[in-house]
C-alpha cells in the first residue's frame, strides 16, 4: 500500500515514499542551475531581479543588498506571480529572470521550486545566500541595526 490516502480530510503521504529535507533539497535542486554571488550580480546587472526573502531581524542585522527586491518568505508567490492579484510592479512576465536569496541558501532552494511551478522558468537561487554575497564583498547597505 503506497501513495496518499485521506485521513480525517487531509492526505497521508505513506511512509515508503516520505522524504528528509536533504533529499527534498536535492529534488528542488535538480530542476535548475544554482548560481554563485559573481554570477547573480552580474545577473542583476543584465536586468535579472534580486529577491531577498530573509526576515526582517537578518535584514536588520546584515543588512541589504543595493537594489534587491524584499519580499519575505510567506508573500512570495503572491508577489511574484505575474497573473496574480498581490503581484509587485517587477513581476512583469513568466520570462524574468529571478535570482532567490535566503540567508545560506537553502530556503532559497525550496522557494525556486515553487515559483518553477508558477511558471517562473527562469528562476534559480544563490549558492551560500546573503552570507556568500557579502563574503564574496558584493554591495550591503547597512541593516537597521548598524543605523
Amino acid at each position: 500500500m503506497g501513495g496518499t490516502q485521506r485521513v480525517g480530510g487531509a492526505e497521508r503521504v505513506a511512509a515508503s515514499e516520505r522524504v528528509g529535507i536533504d533529499e527534498l533539497l536535492e529534488r528542488a535542486r535538480a530542476g535548475y542551475d544554482r548560481v554563485g554571488p559573481q554570477e547573480a550580480a552580474a545577473a542583476a546587472t543584465d536586468g535579472a531581479l534580486l529577491v531577498d526573502i530573509r526576515y526582517a531581524a537578518l535584514r536588520d542585522r546584515d543588512g541589504l543588498i543595493p537594489g534587491a527586491l524584499v519580499v519575505e518568505r510567506n508573500e512570495l508567490e503572491w508577489r511574484l506571480d505575474p497573473q496574480g492579484s498581490h503581484r509587485a510592479a517587477e513581476a512583469v512576465s513568466h520570462d524574468l529572470p529571478v535570482v532567490v536569496i535566503c540567508n545560506e541558501g537553502y530556503a532559497s532552494s525550496l522557494a525556486v521550486a515553487s515559483l518553477r511551478q508558477l511558471g517562473l522558468h527562469r528562476t534559480t537561487d544563490l549558492i551560500g545566500g546573503f552570507q556568500a554575497w557579502r563574503a564574496a564583498g558584493l554591495p550591503v547597505t547597512p541593516g537597521a541595526a548598524d543605523g
